[in-house]
Order: structure tokens, then C-alpha cells, then sequence
């Protein structure tokens, strides 16, 4: 019998107000088997973002899309204080037991973490003493509020969704921020509204270590829903975000992106700096 019903997230996951598309606490789980801990971030991913913020004189982070934690961890121990936020608890709580396992580290008890909501960033996040934030990064194809300080960075992505509507598919390119091991299948959907892209699905299949009963490799399944913002209403988006008084560079896969190149990159980077 085929289920009449497209379901745009996991099940146990609440479908009013801001989702939590880990909250039934296995996808957090299997997210964090499947993205890995900071040895699994690719080299090329971790010079450019360390050399991009030591660029721009930044020191004061905040990683408004933490999940897990991986990425913030990277630059507590690269020397950054970090502030570090996510909308899910069950996410967040892998990087509260880093912290805790850590603590005894001078960096890594001065790291703060909250949960907080996407909507009401301005109130939930605590400002760090001296006021503001030099850089808010927002990776790994997530969205979030844009900062008002003249001279702030902003590092934001998505994937390439445009690629995506065009052929049904997710490009064929390496995932250029982590290095997973684990077998996996990614299937794309793209759920339509009017005739025009409302929505893209990805469901994921990942094999966890140690999942069966007699400890063999057993499959995990999870879906999560996106918007798909394509480049240039995205470009448009931050540049009305900036009222256009900010630097605006794109990149594709972390390399000068120019409009049909032959490479097809898998994520978009944007990075904008406010200039009045």
C-alpha cells in the first residue's frame, strides 16, 4: 500500500512552529556517527575557515548552527572564543559533554553554549563582554539571523540547489567539509507547490557501527527538509540583508566561483563583510 501522506521529516519530529528535525534523538545520534568529530573535517575546509577568520582579525565566534559541535570545537582549540547555539537539545548535547570532558582545559570552560531560537537570536544569545561578535559562521546548509554591527563577517553556505531542481539530483562532488567512512545512501526528493520548488527532502541511509543485536553494522534511516534557496535569490537576500553596503564574495567548494563554470560544485559559500 503506498502511504498518501509525504512526510517532510522524521517521525517523532513536531510539525508546528520551528521544527526540531533531530528531536526524536536518533537522527542526532546517527548525525554525529555520520559527520564525525574534528579529525573527520577535510584539511582544505579547516585552512580555509581558520585562515579566513585570522584574515579578517576575528576572535570573538559565533556558531549560530552548532549541532553537535565539530566545527566549534575546531576553533576552541585553534585558540577562538566561541559562543555556540542550536535550536535542538538532542544536538546539542554532544557538544555540552565535550565541554564537560574538557573542562579542566582553560579554552574549553570559557566556551559557551546555548540552546536558542533562529527567530529570537538577538535575546537568547549572550553577548560577549566587550559587546558583539567578530564573525558569525553558519555552515553546513543551515539559515540563520544576520549580524547588525558594522564590520562584522559573515560566513554562511547552502548546497547547490540549483543543480538540484535542475536534474533531480545532488552533485556528484565530494562532501568538502567532512571525511565519513561510514556506507551511505543520500536519495533526493523535491516536493513542488503551484508547479513552482517549495521544498527538498534528503534521506539519509547510514551504517552505524555496532546497531545489530549481535554488534554487526545495522542501518539507520532519518530524512530532513530544506528550502531550496537558489544562488542568485539567496545573493539577493543578504545584499538587501547588508542594504548593499558590504563586501560580497561567492564561493564554490571553497575555490572563486564564476557562473557556468564547468565545475559543479556541491555547496555555494558566502562571505560578506559589512562596509557602513
Amino acid at each position: 500500500m503506498v502511504d498518501s501522506v509525504y512526510r517532510t521529516r522524521s517521525l517523532g519530529v513536531a510539525a508546528e512552529g520551528l521544527p526540531d528535525q533531530y528531536a526524536d534523538g536518533e537522527a542526532a545520534r546517527v548525525w554525529q556517527l555520520y559527520i564525525g568529530d574534528t579529525r573527520s573535517r577535510t584539511a582544505e575546509y579547516k585552512a580555509w575557515l581558520l585562515g579566513l577568520l585570522r584574515q579578517h582579525g576575528c576572535q570573538r565566534v559565533l556558531d549560530v548552527a552548532c549541532g553537535t559541535g565539530v566545527d566549534s570545537i575546531m576553533l576552541v582549540e585553534e585558540g577562538f572564543s566561541v559562543t555556540s547555539v542550536d535550536a535542538s537539545d538532542k544536538m546539542l548535547k554532544y557538544a555540552l559533554k565535550e565541554r564537560w570532558n574538557r573542562r579542566q582545559e582553560p579554552a574549553f570552560d570559557k566556551w559557551v553554549i546555548e540552546e536558542a531560537n533562529w527567530m529570537t537570536l538577538d535575546k537568547d544569545v549572550p553577548q560577549p563582554v566587550g559587546g558583539g561578535f567578530d564573525a558569525v559562521i553558519c555552515l553546513g546548509n543551515s539559515f540563520a539571523h544576520l549580524p547588525d554591527c558594522k564590520g562584522g563577517l559573515l560566513v554562511i553556505d547552502h548546497r547547490n540547489y540549483d543543480h538540484i531542481l535542475s536534474t533531480g539530483c545532488a552533485p556528484p562532488g565530494k562532501n568538502i567539509y567532512y571525511k565519513s567512512d561510514l556506507t551511505k545512501d543520500i536519495t533526493t526528493s523535491v516536493l513542488t507547490v503551484n508547479n513552482k520548488a517549495h521544498m527538498v527532502t534528503l534521506d539519509y541511509t547510514v551504517q552505524v557501527p555496532d546497531a545489530g543485536q549481535d554488534g554487526s553494522p545495522g542501518l539507520s534511516k532519518f530524512r530532513l527538509s530544506y528550502y531550496p534557496h537558489c544562488l542568485v535569490s539567496f545573493t539577493e537576500l543578504l545584499q538587501a540583508a547588508f542594504g548593499g553596503k558590504c563586501q560580497h564574495s561567492v564561493l564554490g567548494d571553497f575555490k572563486p566561483y564564476k557562473p557556468g563554470q564547468d565545475y559543479i560544485p556541491c555547496y555555494f559559500i558566502h562571505v560578506l563583510k559589512k562596509t557602513g
